[in-house]
C-alpha cells in the first residue's frame, strides 16, 4: 500500500493522501477512525476512504483485508451515527422546535407534521438515509431529538451502513487503481441529491411566498368590507 501511494504521488488529492497515510499507520482500525471522523464532519468524503481503503487492502503489501476494513467500517459509521444521536438527544424536542420555528418562512405547524411524519416512519428513513450523501450523517439528529429507540437505531443504522460501506469498499478492492471511478459515480450522485433538495426549497419558499400573498389580500379584503 505504501509503495501504491508513493508511486501514484498525489493521484490521491490532499484528503486521499491523508487516509493512506493513516491507513499505512493504523492498519484496518484507521479505516473506521476515519469514517467515524467523516460521519462527524461531513466535508470528509466516504467516497474517497471507502474505495481506497479496498485498494489498500487489494496491494500486495496490504495489512489488512477488504472484510477488515468492512468491519472496522461500519464500526466507525455506527459509533459517528451515535455520537450525533447523542447530540440530538441532548437538543431535545423542544429546544430543537423553538428553533426552527425562528427560521424564516417555517410554521410550527409544519414543524408538528414533519416530526410526525418522522415518529412514522424514521427507522426507514435512517435506513436509506445512510446511503444517501449529506444526509448520511445528518439523519442522526433528528432520530436523537425523538429519542428514537437507540437499540433500532443502532440496528437500522448497521444495515444501511453495512450496504453503503460494502460497496465502496468492495468496489475498491475490485477496481484496484481505477477505484476513483467509484468516487465519481458517488459525485455524481451526490450532485443529483444537491439539485433535488434545491429544487424542493425553491419551490417550498415560492408555496410560501404565495400562501402568505394570498392571507394578505384576503386580510385586506376582511378590512375594506368593514
Amino acid at each position: 500500500m505504501q509503495q501504491a501511494a508513493t508511486d501514484s504521488g498525489s493521484a490521491f488529492g490532499v484528503i486521499g493522501d491523508w487516509a493512506v497515510a493513516v491507513m499505512n499507520f493504523l492498519g484496518a482500525f484507521g479505516v473506521g477512525l476515519l469514517v467515524l471522523a467523516e460521519n462527524l464532519f461531513p466535508p470528509i468524503p466516504s467516497e474517497v476512504i471507502l474505495p481506497l481503503a479496498g485498494f489498500s487492502a487489494a496491494s500486495a503489501d496490504g495489512t489488512f483485508t477488504w472484510v477488515e476494513a468492512l468491519i472496522w467500517a461500519t464500526i466507525g459509521s455506527v459509533a459517528g451515527a451515535y455520537c450525533l444521536y447523542g447530540l440530538g438527544a441532548w437538543l431535545g424536542h423542544d429546544r430543537t422546535v423553538k428553533l426552527l420555528s425562528y427560521l424564516p418562512l417555517v410554521d410550527r405547524d409544519e414543524i408538528d407534521a414533519t416530526i410526525k411524519w418522522f415518529n412514522k416512519y424514521g427507522y426507514w428513513t435512517v435506513f436509506f438515509g445512510r446511503m444517501i450523501p449529506i444526509f448520511r450523517s445528518l439523519i442522526s439528529l433528528p432520530a436523537g431529538v425523538e429519542r428514537m429507540s437507540w437499540w433500532r437505531f443502532g440496528l437500522f443504522t448497521l444495515l444501511g451502513s453495512a450496504i453503503w460501506n460494502t460497496i465502496f469498499v468492495y468496489g475498491g478492492y475490485l477496481l484496484g487503481n481505477n477505484w476513483h471511478v467509484l468516487e465519481e459515480a458517488a459525485g455524481w450522485f451526490q450532485y443529483i441529491v444537491i439539485a433535488v433538495v434545491l429544487i424542493l426549497i425553491v419551490l417550498y419558499v415560492v408555496y410560501k411566498l404565495r400562501k402568505q400573498a394570498r392571507q394578505r389580500r384576503a386580510s385586506e379584503g376582511g378590512d375594506e368590507a368593514r
